[in-house]
């Protein structure tokens, strides 16, 4: 499917071949075996590198509920999932995380609170690991909401959907403001779906963003974006 979504003009980005992503709206979407196809490797062979630190704000419980969760849906798909906390690396040399991240073909990054998600991977290095190693075609980067979201130039707007004070109750920091950059628009999730609780505040965000001419694309439930050797597109 070709791209949908409100872009400026001349800015349909055409990745060359060495990044490989699927960017989820909510979960593994409706087409994780376009995920799997990006790592060209039987599912049952692949370690997963899971980055749950966007949920870091919840209650422990909570949290703990909600990372099983996600390990069980990887683990249906025939994965081999490992968590790796970014904490566990937070004022550390960035060579450290990148070297754990590196054995990994896969990582992928839950959603939850994006400048929480943001803080962590900058805290650990993971940001600047993860940018060369997809950069370099070394690692598919799969994930949902914020996991997707955290890779836009700017995240000015998603505030409107996540509160950045949540970075100071996790971490005791300040929220930034910068992406990861590694893509050159912002991936609104949750649009036009029912079931989800912020679809009517991400609405509004994309309408912002529409009104701002700020390039973006919007995702149902269910759709994700696959950037390949063939390109960018919606499924």
């Amino acid at each position: 499917a070709a791209m949908a979504g409100y872009w400026l003009p001349d800015t349909l980005p055409h990745y060359r071949s060495w990044m490989r992503m699927y960017l989820s709206s909510f979960r593994t979407g409706d087409h994780p075996d376009r995920m799997l196809a990006l790592v060209a490797q039987p599912a049952s062979t692949v370690n997963a590198a899971v980055i749950v630190n966007a949920i870091d704000a919840l209650p422990d419980d909570e949290r703990e509920t909600a990372v099983e969760r996600e390990l069980a849906a990887l683990e249906e798909l025939g994965l081999r999932p490992v968590v790796v906390d970014l904490r566990e690396f937070f004022d550390h040399p960035a060579d450290r995380v990148a070297a754990i991240l590196s054995r990994f073909p896969l990582a992928w990054v839950r959603g939850g609170n994006v400048f929480v998600l943001r803080q962590a991977l900058a805290r650990s290095g993971a940001d600047e690991a993860l940018v060369e190693l997809v950069r370099k075609n070394a690692i598919v980067y799969a994930g949902y909401s914020a996991g997707a979201c955290v890779l836009a130039p700017d995240l000015h707007g998603l505030e409107q959907c996540d509160d950045p004070k949540a970075v100071h109750a996790a971490y005791g920091d300040q929220a930034r403001w910068d992406g990861l950059a590694l893509l050159d628009y912002v991936v609104v999730p949750h649009i036009d779906s029912p079931g989800h609780p912020e679809t009517e505040i991400l609405g509004l965000v994309a309408d912002r963003y529409r009104t701002q001419g700020i390039a973006h694309q919007p995702l149902r439930d269910g759709q994700a974006i696959v950037i390949d050797d063939q390109g960018t597109s919606v499924h």
